[in-house]
C-alpha cells in the first residue's frame, strides 16, 4: 500500500523521530506520539503529513483519544509502531521493584494500550499491522538493565501470541528489531559509540520496512543475523555482551 496512516509512539526522538523524519516525504501519513512533541511540531510545519500528538502510552484514555482523532481525521489506521520505551540502567540489586513496574508500564503496558486503541479499527478495516520495537537483550539479558530486558522478552512472547490470535482478521503482529544505535537511551550503556550504528541510517532502513509482515523486521542482514545469533545462543551471546560491556567501562 501507499499513502498509508501509520501511528509511531515514542516519535519525538530517537529511532522513532527518525522514522518519522525519512516517511515524512512520502505519500504516507504520520501520527507521531511523544510526551514531548517540539521535534515533531517542527516536522510538521514543513508538511502537512506529519500530526503531533503529546500522549503518555501509560494512559489508556489518553491513547485511545489519540487513536480516535487519528481516525476522525485521516479514516483508518494502517500501521502501528510501537516504539516507546523507559530504560533505566542500575544494577538489580541497587533499583527497587517500583523501577521495575515503571518500565514495564510504559515499555509493556504502554504496548498494549496502543494495540487496544487501534485493533478494533484495523479490525473494522480486516486488515492492519502492528510493529512491537523490541531488542536483542529481550533474548540474552544485559547488565544493568534487567527492567528493560524483562520488558522486551515480554513483548518478544506477548507478540507471537497476539499474532496467532488476530491472524484471521487480516492484521499482522510481528518484532521491529534495531541494532545498537547511538541514541540518549542508549547512551549510559557503556558501549563505545563506533559500536553503534547511526542513529539516521536505522530510521531509513527501518522506514522502508513499515509494513512488512515477516515475523521479525530488521533493518539490515548484520542485524538479522545477530538476532538470529541471540536466539540460538542467547547464553553464549549474553554472556558476550556482558564482557563487552565490562570491557567498555574499563577502558
Amino acid at each position: 500500500m501507499t499513502d498509508r496512516v501509520i501511528v509511531i509512539t515514542g516519535a519525538n526522538n530517537g529511532i522513532g523521530l527518525a522514522m518519522t523524519r525519512a516517511l515524512r516525504d512520502t505519500n504516507d501519513r504520520i501520527a507521531g506520539l511523544d510526551l514531548a512533541t517540539d521535534k515533531l511540531e517542527s516536522l510538521a510545519s514543513n508538511s502537512d503529513h506529519v500530526r503531533p500528538y503529546r500522549c503518555d502510552v501509560t494512559d489508556q484514555e489518553r491513547t485511545r483519544e489519540v487513536v480516535a482523532d487519528v481516525v476522525r481525521v485521516w479514516e483508518r489506521v494502517d500501521v502501528l509502531v510501537n516504539n516507546a520505551c523507559l530504560c533505566l540502567l542500575k544494577p538489580y540489586l541497587a533499583r527497587t521493584q517500583e523501577e521495575i513496574r515503571r518500565e514495564f508500564e510504559v515499555n509493556y503496558f504502554g504496548y498494549l494500550n496502543m494495540i487496544d486503541a487501534v485493533l478494533p479499527v484495523m479490525g473494522e478495516q480486516g486488515r492492519g499491522v502492528i510493529h512491537n520495537v523490541s531488542s536483542g537483550v529481550g533474548i540474552t539479558g544485559y547488565p544493568g538493565i534487567s527492567g528493560y530486558a524483562s520488558t522486551k522478552g515480554a513483548v518478544e512472547a506477548l507478540t507471537r501470541t497476539l499474532d496467532l490470535e488476530v491472524t484471521d482478521l487480516g492484521i499482522t503482529v510481528n518484532l521491529m528489531h534495531p541494532p545498537l544505535t547511538r541514541t540518549r537511551s542508549s547512551a549510559p550503556l557503556g558501549v563505545p559509540p563506533q559500536m553503534m550504528a547511526d542513529l539516521e541510517e536505522v530510521g531509513r532502513k527501518l522506514a522502508r520496512k513499515v509494513g512488512q509482515t515477516r515475523p521479525v523486521l530488521t533493518p539490515d542482514l548484520q542485524t538479522r543475523l545477530g538476532i538470529a545469533a541471540n536466539q540460538h545462543f542467547p547464553v553464549l551471546m549474553g554472556r558476550f555482551l556482558a564482557r563487552m560491556a565490562a570491557r567498555a567501562e574499563d577502558g
